[in-house]
């Protein structure tokens, strides 16, 4: 039996989930987890993700994340993001999925400083959420973004998103934003209409 064909840069293509136009939203592989050890790690960072640094040693980390990837559904819903030239840049995932309602949340971080307002998160939001509508039955994945954070929030709207509430959690306000199957195939048809 041969094997899969080579993708990008050799890469098996079951191992893209979504292509963007800069971006390649992919499985995640163990090489990644001392990226995400040290965006895990970074104050700042946590500061966008409103939560706390990690702070546990890189051994313990690194177990519990091989065996999340493992043993977990994590690994279905939590992928790496790669720019144009192959570089881990950051991770996108889902969560909260409810089935009854169709609908999930979508969380993501640029871990890469020199990749942050480049368009990166953009791209890769807009290539899960296509990958998504077109794979699941999903109708609604919604996401909440700190209010303070101008730049993911245009961001997001450029990727289709629109804010639908707002809420409160740990002394931070977010804008509760969303995006719609139904908005996103609108907008595709519309693009194919010739003028």
């Amino acid at each position: 039996m041969s094997s899969a064909p080579a993708g990008r840069q050799g890469f098996p293509r079951d191992d893209v989930i979504a292509r963007g136009r800069r971006t390649v939203v992919r499985r995640k592989r163990m090489s990644d987890v001392s990226d995400e050890y040290v965006w895990r790690s970074d104050e700042e960072l946590a500061q966008y993700d409103a939560s706390n640094p990690m702070r546990v040693p890189f051994p313990d980390y690194e177990r519990n994340w091989s065996f999340d990837m493992k043993f977990t559904d994590t690994a279905g819903r939590s992928f790496a993001v790669e720019d144009e030239s192959g570089r881990h840049i950051g991770n996108i995932m889902y969560y909260n999925h409810d089935a009854a309602r169709r609908e999930a949340e979508l969380g993501i971080s640029i871990g890469r400083r020199d990749c942050w307002a480049r368009g990166y998160g953009t791209d890769a939001v807009g290539a899960l959420v296509s990958y998504l509508f077109r794979e699941t039955d999903l109708q609604r994945l919604y996401l909440h973004t700190l209010d303070w954070n101008k730049r993911a929030h245009r961001a997001f709207e450029k990727a289709g998103f629109a804010d639908c509430g707002s809420s409160w959690r740990n002394g931070n306000t977010f804008i509760v934003m969303q995006v719609r199957r139904e908005w996103v195939a609108a907008a595709a048809a519309e693009r194919e209409v010739p003028a």
